[in-house]
């Protein structure tokens, strides 16, 4: 996907995160903080690629890192944004430098680039090292006008400001007790609330 695909996928997670309430920072939150926040970090995971617009920028970092872990690789995975959460939690409290609903929306951008390059065919390694790759079937194909990647991006950028407050993205969905308390477990440790 493109840095403008990155973008615009971006910004409607980041709307569509607090749309959900899918935090109570997030719920409260200012809608400034979350935009910048998402669209902050949504081109960071492409640091592992020296010829992405962050890579270009950022030649010291990305090399190295291209190099240790390949491109879609580390810092595609679930395991890059948890490090990335405890990194940033135990060595700067997140309320002291940013404020809580940016911190929060900074996960959110991250986690929409993996998200967004699940739509095409290669794919992101979510699991990492384990080599599985994630993708959604025939999405969105490599094309040089990137039209239907727009598309797709645009539609949903269109459908974010849409989706009715307080609401789940799905209703009646069937989640196992078992899995709910996992993630409210998960949840309170990982993104401390206000």
């Amino acid at each position: 996907m493109t840095a403008e695909g990155h973008f615009i996928f971006a910004l409607a997670s980041t709307i569509l995160a607090k749309k959900m309430a899918l935090t109570p920072a997030l719920a409260e939150g200012d809608w400034w903080h979350i935009i910048a926040g998402g669209l902050l970090t949504c081109l960071l995971p492409d640091i592992d690629h020296p010829k992405s617009v962050l890579g270009q920028r950022l030649t010291w970092p990305s090399s190295p890192i291209a190099r240790l872990c390949g491109h879609r690789g580390f810092t595609h995975s679930l395991l890059a944004i948890v490090a990335g959460i405890l990194l940033f939690t135990l060595r700067l409290p997140p309320q002291s430098i940013i404020p809580l609903d940016a911190f929060h929306a900074m996960i959110i951008g991250y986690l929409s680039h993996s998200a967004a390059d699940m739509l095409t065919p290669a794919g992101v390694p979510l699991l990492w090292p384990c080599r599985w790759r994630f993708r959604v079937p025939m999405i969105l194909r490599p094309a040089k006008d990137n039209q239907l990647e727009r598309l797709v991006c645009i539609a949903t950028l269109i459908f974010a400001p849409q989706h009715p407050e307080g609401t789940p993205l799905v209703r009646h969905l069937a989640v196992p007790e078992t899995v709910q308390t996992l993630w409210q477990r998960v949840r309170a440790s990982l993104l401390p609330s206000p």
